[in-house]
C-alpha cells in the first residue's frame, strides 16, 4: 500500500491509496492520480510497486517538465543521470512539472518497505536482499529497470501547451502592466484579412509583446507533400523595412517541438538547449522561441521568434505573452486562409464570364509596377493617350510593349473603335502590304475576292506595327504616305481611300542605327518618333519582380483551376535575384510552368525553379568576403563589384564610372588602390 497525497496543484488535497502493481500519475483522464495542471504531462509518471520488503520506485516517463523529488531538504533529479527511475521513502515529496510552481505530492510508504533511499537497480543486488521463490525466479522480475534511456533529443526551459492558454491568459491578466500591452498589440490582429496584412500585423504585435525579440519567421504548413511539412514564408527583422531580405530558415527541432507537443517552447540558448542544428547555426540565433498557430486540433503554423544579440534573454513571462499573441494571430491566419479561398472560388465563378466579356470589350486591365521607372513611364503615358500623335515604343523583347500599346489606344478617346496589331516581322512584304492596305480581287495570284486592309479596318482607331524596324525599305515608303496624307491605296486598285488611323509602333532595334546602316528610312523615322516611350527591361526594376510573379500566379491558377498557395520565402529571393533576359514574358512563362508543377495547395519552393534561375544561389559563395575586419571586408566587396562592373561594360571606364555613380578619375583612383589594370 502506497499513499499519495496533493499539496500544491489545481488537484490540492486529492488522495491517491492504491496497492496495485502501477500508479499512474499525469494529466490524462486514465491516470490514477489525476493531475490537470497545464504544466504536467499527459502519461508523467508511473510508481510501480514491490513486495512488502522492497521500496516503491518513481520512474518519470520522459515528461515534458521533468520531476524532483525533495527528500530530507535535497532536491533530487529524477532524470537521465538515475536512468529516469528513483526509490521512494516515506515523507518524499514529488515535484512534477513547472520548476518554479510545481505540482506537489506526499508521498506515504509503509515502513517495511522504506529501503535505502538509493536501492540498488542490478538484478543481483536485489536478489541478495530478497530471497527467491520456490521455483528459483526472482520475485522482483517486475522491478528490473529499463534499458539505459539514451539522452534527450533536447532540452528545453519552458513549454506552454495550447490547451493551457486560459492558465497562461489568466496568468498575464493578474499583472496590469502586461495585460495593458498585450491589449494594445491584439487590437492589430483584429480585422486583417488578407494574409499579408495579417503578416504585418503580426510583426507588430510580436516586437510589442516580446520587446528583446530581434527576428520573427513565420512558417505555414504545406499540405502537398504525403508528409506535412512547415515552410518558412516571411521573415521580419525588427527596425527593417517589411521586404524580402536574408532568408532565416527555421529550426527544425523547435517546430518538431512545437508540432509533436502542440505547445510553445523556449530555450535560453538555442544552440546549447535544442541542439547545434544546421539552421540555427547559420542564422547565428542565440535564443528563440517557437509558438504554434493552431486552430481545433491542427497546427496551421508556426511562430519562431529569435534573439541574435545575446543567449538566454527570453523569459517565461516572453513565452506566455508570445502564446497569447499566437492565439489571437491563428485565428487571423485561419481567417485570411478562408477568405482568400471565398475570393479565389468566386474568382473561379466569374471566369469563364469575366475571359469572354474582356475578350470581347478588349478591355485594358492595368500595367503591373511600383518601380519608379515604371512611374515615369505611366506619366509618359498620361500625356500622350489623348494626341493624335504617332508613338514609337522602344524596349527589349519580352518587355510588354504590345501591352503599353493597347493602354495608348484603351486609355484614349479612339477606345470604342477598334485596335489592331500586326507584326510586321511575321509575313514577307508581299503578304504584308496586301495585310495593311487589302487587294482587289484578281491583284495577285490567289486573290478570289476584295479584301480590306487593317488600315481600313482601324479605321477611327489604333493600328499597331509591332517590329516596325524589319519592315523591308520598299513598304516603308507607303507607311510614310499614311502618315503623311491618312491616304491607303489597297492592291490592284486605282482608287485612293482616305483613313483617319492612329500609328503605334514598336520595336526591339535601335532604329538610329538602322538608319545610319540604310535599313530603315531616316524621314519614316522622324515621323513614328514623334514621342518615343522607352520599357525598362525587367532587370532594371527587380523591385516589380515579386508583384508580377503574384499577379501571373493568381491569373494562372485561376485559368488553370488549381489553387497554389503561395510563394516560398527563398522562391521569391531567386526569382528577384534572377537577371530574365526574356523579360517579362519569360517570368510569366516561369510562372505558369510553376502552377501546373506545384501540388494542388502546396507553395512553389526553391527547387521548383529552372536551374537557370536557381544558378543565383551560387553568387553569395563567390561575393561571400572572408573573415576579418569590417574594412578588409568591405573592400572585398568593394573590389568584386568593380571587376563586375568593368566586365559588364566590356571595359570601357568612362561606362563604368557612369553607370556607377563616380567620375573617371574616383574609378582610376579605386583601381589603382586595388591594383586592377
Amino acid at each position: 500500500m502506497i499513499r499519495l497525497e496533493v499539496e500544491q496543484g489545481e488537484a490540492l488535497g486529492r488522495v491517491c491509496e492504491r496497492d496495485d502493481a502501477q500508479i499512474t500519475l499525469g494529466r490524462a483522464p486514465s491516470s490514477d492520480l489525476l493531475l490537470p495542471d497545464w504544466h504536467v504531462s499527459g502519461s508523467h509518471a508511473v510508481i510501480v510497486l514491490g513486495t512488502d520488503a522492497a521500496a516503491p520506485r518513481y520512474r518519470d516517463l520522459k515528461s515534458t517538465n521533468g520531476s524532483r523529488v525533495l527528500r530530507a531538504g535535497r532536491l533530487l533529479p529524477v532524470d537521465s543521470t538515475v536512468g529516469f527511475e528513483l526509490a521512494l521513502q516515506d515523507g518524499d515529496q514529488l515535484q512534477l512539472g513547472h520548476l518554479e510552481k510545481p505540482v506537489l505530492v506526499r508521498v506515504g510508504v509503509p515502513a517495511q518497505a522504506a529501503l535505502s533511499p538509493f536501492l540498488p537497480t542490478t538484478g543481483s543486488m536485489l536478489s541478495a536482499t530478497i530471497p527467491p521463490r520456490a521455483d528459483g525466479s526472482s520475485p522482483l522480475k517486475m522491478l528490473a529497470p529499463p534499458e539505459p534511456a539514451p539522452e534527450p533529443e533536447s532540452k528545453v526551459l519552458a513549454v506552454r501547451p495550447v490547451d493551457a492558454v486560459a492558465e497562461v491568459q489568466r496568468t498575464v491578466e493578474s499583472d496590469p502592466g502586461s495585460l495593458r500591452g498585450l491589449l494594445s498589440v491584439l487590437r492589430k490582429l483584429t480585422g486583417a484579412l488578407d494574409l499579408d496584412e495579417v503578416f504585418d500585423a503580426v510583426e507588430a504585435a510580436v516586437f510589442e509583446a516580446v520587446p528583446k525579440a530581434t527576428h520573427l519567421t513565420i512558417a505555414l504548413r504545406d499540405d502537398s507533400a504525403e508528409k506535412p511539412t512547415y515552410v518558412p514564408v516571411t521573415t521580419r527583422v525588427r527596425g527593417a523595412p517589411a521586404q524580402p531580405g536574408e532568408a532565416v530558415p527555421v529550426s527544425k527541432s523547435v517546430v518538431r517541438k512545437v508540432v509533436e507537443q502542440r505547445a510553445a517552447v523556449l530555450a535560453a540558448d538555442a544552440m546549447r538547449d535544442v541542439g547545434e542544428t544546421a539552421s540555427i547555426l547559420g542564422a547565428r540565433i542565440l535564443s528563440t522561441m517557437g509558438a504554434p498557430l493552431w486552430k481545433g486540433d491542427e497546427i496551421l503554423g508556426v511562430l519562431q521568434v529569435d534573439n541574435r544579440a545575446q543567449p538566454g534573454m527570453f523569459k517565461e513571462r516572453d513565452l506566455e505573452l508570445l502564446m497569447l499573441v499566437s492565439q489571437q494571430a491563428s485565428l487571423a491566419v485561419h481567417n485570411a486562409r478562408l477568405y482568400r479561398r471565398i475570393k479565389q472560388a468566386e474568382a473561379s465563378a466569374r471566369t469563364e464570364n469575366s475571359f469572354l466579356k474582356q475578350r470581347a470589350q478588349k478591355k485594358f486591365d492595368g500595367i503591373i509596377g511600383d518601380s519608379k521607372e515604371m512611374k515615369a513611364l505611366f506619366d509618359k503615358l498620361a500625356k500622350v493617350v489623348d494626341t493624335r500623335v504617332s508613338v514609337l515604343i522602344e524596349g527589349e523583347t519580352g518587355t510588354g510593349k504590345e501591352l503599353v500599346a493597347s493602354a495608348v489606344h484603351y486609355q484614349s478617346r479612339r477606345r470604342d473603335r477598334l485596335f489592331i496589331a500586326q507584326n510586321c516581322a511575321a509575313l514577307p512584304e508581299t503578304l504584308l502590304e496586301s495585310e495593311l492596305f487589302g487587294h482587289k480581287k484578281g491583284a495577285f495570284t490567289g486573290a478570289v475576292e476584295d479584301k480590306k486592309g487593317l488600315f481600313e479596318l482601324a479605321d477611327g482607331g489604333t493600328l499597331f506595327l509591332d517590329e516596325i524596324g524589319e519592315m523591308p525599305l520598299g513598304l516603308q515608303a507607303k507607311i510614310l504616305r499614311v502618315l503623311q496624307e491618312g491616304e491607303v491605296r489597297p492592291l490592284g486598285s486605282g482608287q485612293v481611300r482616305t483613313v483617319d488611323v492612329r500609328i503605334v509602333a514598336a520595336t526591339n532595334r535601335r532604329l538610329e542605327d538602322e538608319v545610319a546602316a540604310g535599313r530603315f528610312r531616316q524621314d519614316l523615322y522622324y515621323r513614328l518618333q514623334v514621342y518615343p516611350l522607352q520599357i525598362p527591361p525587367l532587370r532594371e526594376r527587380r523591385e516589380d519582380i515579386a508583384q508580377l510573379a503574384t499577379h501571373f500566379l493568381k491569373r494562372y491558377t485561376q485559368e488553370l483551376g488549381k489553387p497554389v498557395a503561395g510563394f516560398s520565402q527563398q522562391a521569391l529571393e531567386l526569382l528577384g535575384s534572377y537577371e530574365f533576359p526574356g523579360n517579362v514574358r519569360e517570368l510569366e512563362n516561369e510562372i505558369q510552368r510553376l502552377v501546373i508543377q506545384c501540388e494542388p495547395g502546396g507553395y512553389v519552393m526553391a527547387e521548383h525553379l529552372s536551374p537557370k534561375i536557381r544558378k543565383i544561389e551560387g553568387l553569395l559563395d563567390r561575393i561571400r568576403a572572408p573573415r576579418g575586419t569590417l574594412k578588409d571586408m568591405m573592400e572585398h566587396i568593394e573590389k568584386w563589384l568593380l571587376i563586375e562592373a568593368l566586365r559588364d561594360h566590356g571595359n570601357n571606364k568612362s561606362a563604368t564610372a557612369k553607370t556607377l555613380g563616380i567620375t573617371r578619375e574616383g574609378l582610376h583612383k579605386k583601381l589603382k588602390g586595388y591594383g586592377i589594370g
